[in-house]
């Protein structure tokens, strides 16, 4: 990990930063899964303080990602999903991935920090969906909360509840 951490970082910043000038071209509404975000202010940071990345590659590291955001604009909408320990242990269980079996809860616990540290920090639109007790992906009822949120967010029509 060491050795590869900042090639791999910066593959998937270059691969995300495409995304995002491509987006940007586009007049289509698009729905991003993973954002640049995540890996400059979670996974990165994550390797360099678990010692994966040297302070030189992750201020290198730092530094493009700042130029690149200099270049673009933020997303119209971020939605976060904040979710519990317990809630993300079974949705991983249930997607059943054999790589992601062997997480560990101190792994999981430092990401959630980090998670919470950037969005409370985020500068952009931004809404914040209860992951624990909205259960979109199953729930039509829940689905249209969370559509409401984000039109109200976006548009204004229809009163937060």
């Amino acid at each position: 990990m060491p050795r590869w951490s900042f090639n791999l970082q910066i593959y998937f910043l270059n691969k995300r930063f495409k995304e995002v000038v491509e987006i940007s071209k586009s007049s289509d509404t698009i729905i991003q899964d993973r954002t640049i975000f995540e890996d400059a202010r979670i996974f990165a940071p994550n390797l360099h303080d678990q010692g994966m990345m040297s302070d030189r590659d992750f201020d290198n590291y730092s530094d493009l990602f700042d130029l690149m955001m200099s270049l673009v604009k933020l997303p119209d909408l971020m939605i976060y999903i904040r979710s519990s320990i317990p809630t993300l242990v079974a949705q991983i269980q249930k997607r059943g991935r054999e790589y992601e079996q062997t997480m560990r809860l101190d792994y999981l616990q430092g990401l959630e920090k980090r998670y919470e540290t950037w969005i409370a920090t985020y500068k952009g639109p931004l809404i914040i969906v209860d992951g624990d007790n909205c259960k979109f992906g199953d729930n039509p009822e829940h689905l249209k909360q969370v559509t409401d949120m984000i039109d109200a967010k976006l548009y204004g029509l229809f009163p937060m509840e």
